[in-house]
Formats: structure tokens, C-alpha cells, sequence
């Protein structure tokens, strides 16, 4: 079984364009921590209730989710994207290529 993590990052409107482009290229840099399968960061396209950064990652599992979740790197991006937005998650256990 794999993990699924889903975020919906709602960017605070004052956030000019400059700090949100750091911040999605730093999200990024978490497609090669170990345990993640698949990592995508994307800005939403529709932009109609704001803007909205989507992170949409696989793991290998539910306990390589959790080392990534403690990870120091981890732990002070949250902090981060406290500051610029607020956020909904959807987490999952899924069969691989479901």
C-alpha cells in the first residue's frame, strides 16, 4: 500500500508573486526525499478564490510519510507556509496504480 498526501495551499492575498515562485520552487525540492514516489507542485490554475499552490505526493508507505513529516526540512517549510497561506489536507492508503 502506498500514502497519498494532498495540500491545498490557500495563499494569503498580500503575497506578492516573487515570494510565492520561491516558495513553490522550494516544495519542489522535496520530490527527491527518500521514501517519495511521486511529487508533483503545481500553482492551480483556476484562480477564481485565490491562489492556490497544489501538492500532490506518494510515498512508499504510511512510515516513510511519517519520517518525512518530522523531518527538520519539512517541519520548517510548514513554518513557511504558515506565514503565506493556509492549508487542507487529504491523506490515504492506496494500492499501487490505483
Amino acid at each position: 500500500m502506498t500514502f497519498r498526501h494532498i495540500v491545498l495551499f490557500r495563499v494569503h492575498d498580500d503575497v506578492d508573486i516573487e515570494l510565492l515562485d520561491r516558495t513553490v520552487e522550494e516544495l519542489d525540492q522535496f520530490a527527491h526525499h527518500p521514501g517519495v514516489v511521486s511529487w508533483i507542485i503545481r500553482r492551480s490554475l483556476d484562480e477564481r478564490k485565490g491562489r492556490v499552490i497544489v501538492e500532490d505526493a506518494t510515498f512508499e508507505n504510511q512510515q516513510a510519510f511519517e519520517r518525512f513529516r518530522t523531518d527538520p526540512a519539512h517541519v520548517r517549510a510548514g513554518r513557511r507556509m504558515a506565514q503565506v497561506s493556509d492549508w487542507w489536507v487529504g491523506d490515504y492508503l492506496t494500492e499501487i496504480g490505483e
